[in-house]
């Protein structure tokens, strides 16, 4: 099949035409990829931030037809439109069943690039390739167990669709499963990129009274006020703290939301919490960054906490679906998160734009 393989770190995707797949097993999906959204993560491990274990199929944000199913798979058929999950949660194992999805034991193969048994379904010249993030989406076939397939209605357009996999779940997911902000909240964003965009929308879903969105980018801060942001700060012009706490009458902001990836800004989200307050870490920051909370006495008694948040704490066989309905009721927007559209040859352009900080989302169509 075609697909573009990252063979080395910090190198150019390349497109080729060689790289094998292997059909579903028992409690597999094999889905034919139309479209797929091109996320930071992947950003993270082309450009060398995360390491490369192998050559890679990168990709994760997706959505495609199915094409054929293993044995014992029941809830998608050959020809059923679905949204791709880089989490397929089981339902069963020791997380699951106290709903803390963002932990299950699947979750490993957004690292490992593999199934869960270690083995991966894409090859080269018989040599391994590994299905980056969880799914392997910049290519024309990803196979995914059937958790992570999740079948949408027939009309449903998968170019806009494919966001909800990995954007949209992370952030909104964050805001109403992890934080489950309230109404009348106070909540800071940090970040306006995809991920820090769907946190907004969540704020606004949750009905939070206050949604401050901090960015260094004009253009994504004004974005920000299209999708909910009640204000907006520039961290290059303005203290991002300072500002929140002005702007909460001095108390600090009730969530405050680090979709960056920067452990500075997990740090800073604390600072302009109030007492009492929850910070939640969204964006993965690199390894080698760590955290500095301060006296350990005073994170205790100001009673502040630091949460994370993995793909939104999210079920996805519940929330993808939940979400597309809040899309059909007009209560949340998919069609302007999606700024640029690429054909797959130009995915590197599409990195390019990335790292570039240009537009919100790019979205890839195979």
């Amino acid at each position: 099949m075609r697909a573009a393989v990252l063979e080395e770190s910090q190198a150019r995707l390349t497109v080729v035409d060689d790289v094998d797949v292997d059909g579903p097993r028992p409690g597999e999906v094999l889905v034919r990829v139309s479209h797929c959204g091109v996320c930071h993560s992947d950003l993270s491990v082309a450009n060398g931030t995360y390491p490369l274990l192998g050559p890679t199929v990168l990709g994760h944000e997706a959505a495609g037809t199915v094409e054929a199913v293993g044995d014992g798979v029941a809830s998608v058929a050959p020809g059923d439109g679905v949204v791709l999950s880089p989490i397929a949660t089981c339902g069963t194992c020791y997380w699951c069943v106290r709903g803390e999805y963002g932990c299950c034991v699947n979750a490993s193969a957004v690292l490992t690039g593999t199934f869960v048994d270690g083995r991966s379904p894409l090859s080269r010249a018989g040599m391994p390739v590994l299905r980056g993030l969880g799914v392997g989406g910049f290519a024309q076939y990803a196979v995914v167990a059937e958790p992570g397939a999740v079948k949408v209605p027939d009309d449903t357009p998968l170019e806009v669709a494919c966001v909800v996999g990995c954007a949209v779940q992370t952030g909104v997911g964050a805001v109403l499963n992890t934080a489950r902000v309230e109404e009348g909240a106070t909540v800071l964003v940090a970040g306006a990129g995809g991920v820090g965009i769907a946190i907004t929308q969540g704020a606004r879903l949750a009905g939070a009274a206050t949604i401050v969105v901090s960015d260094p980018v004009e253009e994504r801060r004004a974005a920000a006020r299209e999708f909910g942001a009640t204000h907006v700060v520039d961290p290059g012009a303005d203290d991002v703290v300072a500002r929140a706490r002005e702007i909460t009458a001095g108390v600090g902001v009730d969530y405050a939301f680090e979709a960056v990836g920067s452990a500075a800004l997990v740090e800073a989200c604390m600072l302009a919490t109030r007492a009492g307050g929850t910070t939640v870490m969204v964006g993965a920051a690199p390894f080698d960054q760590t955290l500095t909370l301060g006296p350990a006495v005073v994170v205790m008694a100001s009673e502040r906490k630091i949460v994370g948040s993995f793909l939104g704490s999210c079920n996805s066989r519940r929330d993808i679906p939940r979400l597309l309905a809040l899309w059909r009721a007009g209560r949340l927007d998919l069609e302007s998160m999606v700024t640029r559209r690429r054909p797959l040859d130009e995915v590197n352009d599409a990195f390019a734009d990335l790292t570039a900080t240009l537009g919100i989302r790019t979205v890839l169509s195979l």
